[in-house]
């Protein structure tokens, strides 16, 4: 069984300060592996040099020789606490200098060529020789990330072909890594064939099971969002799955704020019970417990940039939970909810019985005022730190705007129940209280509700969540007022919000000359 852990940390910026770094902790939470991120992969590390002299020279040679060290000094702290040391790897990644040398820029991404497989092959054997400390590889086609690795290219061409390319490709990992070395391969689903049920038992069945092959698969279909349907390729083909979880969501805060995961996971989300197949993980154990390979939390990270949380009580929770349910699925969440309460938070019967409904009200605000429960929305509006519009609805206003009003009620009760508690519960709260007025204030003025008071609660929102920042350093940072990024809008909340508030000027200034006698 594996039970998994990774700090996924932003490309592109500094490593994130987390005590889920440390395998210590991990090991103390129950996990039996770690998982290193793309750029801390030794595929990027490798001595290409001992095979292909010149590959790596000059500055790009000490990068690679200090990218090396730091990778051996963090696998030899993982191994002292008996930890499985396994790297994430986007593929095909390879030095740069090889690919341009040998003509092949425009073809390296195709696993059908010749020269791809010979050096991959090279590649997978420079690994496990040069790091015989490394357990498996863990390999994402979705998408391919080189922003902490400058001077290697990466490329997949038809990722989503499974017999052009997928199934090739895992084929030749499968007999390179699992075969040849008795070491484990994780090939993730995401972004390449994890969608389509059909296409799934196709790549599945066309692959031979091996006891060291496992299939990652994440536990709600496309991303990480409240209101996606639980995953409908779970349960299904030859190979043993392994369950996919992030802890401090990247589209709902990133652990600013109270977002309890654990229970959705293991007993189902209320949007999942509308499924006639699977609707959770923990039925997913109960029905095929012979294809059930383990989890794997994201404790940490996913996505870019902030929120950033100084504190990390709900990762924390998150995953202290699922990596003791599934090393015993027998013990029901509830339980192991109890358990964290009166070991780490040190409350009481009535404290914990408090806190439980706020984590469980979480679940039902967080889904109310981010999605829906009335029918899908395009999730792409607001993630990180950075909050866009809403996009436009089939569905109908009325019942929509009274699910973003539910919400913050709701978050409105939490906020009490948090008083009770204090400290970061209590901060964190009403940090979330606070985004989520200010949601709510953006769906209502996005659906056309382009009254004053909307427009108030959306100032007054921000300014209690500002003087929250300020008088309360336990406090994640804010979102962003006016800067978007990777989002699918067409402008911030912000700006959409003072362009609205302009128009109800000018009406008002409008009616008032009127009133006055003016022609205007």
């Amino acid at each position: 069984m594996f039970i998994l852990d990774m700090v996924h940390h932003n490309p592109g910026e500094p490593r994130y300060q987390s005590a889920f770094n440390d395998p210590a902790k991990i090991a103390s939470m129950g996990y039996n592996g770690k998982v290193y991120s793309l750029f801390e992969s030794p595929i990027l590390a490798v001595d290409w040099n001992t095979v292909i002299p010149g590959t790596m020279v000059g500055e790009a040679e000490e990068w690679r020789q200090e990218l090396f060290s730091r990778i051996k000094g963090e696998f030899a702290r993982c191994k002292a606490h008996h930890l499985q040391v396994l790297a994430m790897s986007d593929l095909v990644l390879l030095p740069r200098s090889l690919v341009e040398k040998d003509g092949m820029f425009d073809r390296f991404g195709n696993v059908g060529e010749e020269w791809v497989q010979k050096h991959l092959r090279l590649l997978f054997n420079l690994v496990f020789t040069q790091f015989p400390e490394l357990d498996g590889l863990v390999v994402r086609i979705g998408e391919t990330y080189l922003n902490d690795a400058p001077y290697h290219v990466g490329k997949i061409d038809r990722k989503n072909d499974p017999s052009g390319t997928i199934i090739p490709l895992i084929n030749l990992l499968r007999e390179e890594l699992c075969v040849k070395r008795n070491k484990t391969l994780v090939f993730r689903t995401w972004g390449a064939f994890d969608e389509n049920l059909t296409v799934y038992k196709w790549i599945a069945d066309s692959i031979e099971p091996h006891p060291r092959l496992v299939i990652a698969v994440k536990h709600c279909e496309e991303d990480f969002h409240r209101g996606n349907p639980f995953s409908k390729i779970i349960g299904f083909g030859n190979h043993r799955q392994l369950i996919e979880v992030q802890c401090a969501r990247e589209y709902e805060g990133k652990g600013a704020y109270p977002n309890y995961l654990a229970h959705g996971i293991i007993n189902g989300f209320e949007e999942h019970f509308r499924s006639r197949s699977l609707r959770s993980v923990g039925e997913f154990v109960r029905r095929c417990p012979e294809k059930f390979a383990g989890i794997w939390t994201w404790s940490r990270g996913g996505g870019w940039e902030g929120p950033y949380i100084k504190n990390e009580l709900w990762p924390d929770i998150n995953a202290w939970i699922l990596a003791q349910w599934c090393a015993d699925p027998s013990v029901s969440e509830e339980r192991l909810f109890a358990d964290y309460c009166r070991k780490f938070l040190e409350y009481d019967e009535d404290q914990t019985a408090a806190f439980r409904r706020l984590c469980l009200m979480s679940e039902k605000a967080i889904v109310r005022g981010k999605a829906s429960l009335i029918g899908f929305f395009p999730p792409w509006w607001s993630r990180d730190q950075y909050i866009g519009l809403p996009p436009r609805t089939p569905y109908d206003t009325e019942e929509l705007l009274a699910e973003k009003h539910e919400s913050v009620r709701l978050w409105s009760e939490m906020l009490e129940i948090s008083r009770t508690l204090g400290g970061y519960v209590e901060t964190s709260t009403r940090y979330g209280w606070d985004i989520y007025r200010i949601y709510e204030a953006v769906w209502n003025v996005t659906l056309g509700n382009n009254s004053p008071g909307w427009h108030r609660q959306y100032e007054d929102a921000w300014e209690d969540l500002e003087k929250l920042a300020e008088t309360h350093p336990d406090c994640a940072t804010l979102y962003e007022r006016t800067v978007i990024r990777r989002l699918d809008a067409t402008g911030s909340a912000d700006s959409m919000m003072e362009t609205c508030s302009r128009r109800i000027s000018g009406d008002h200034y409008r009616d008032r000359l009127k009133k006055a006698g003016s022609d205007e």
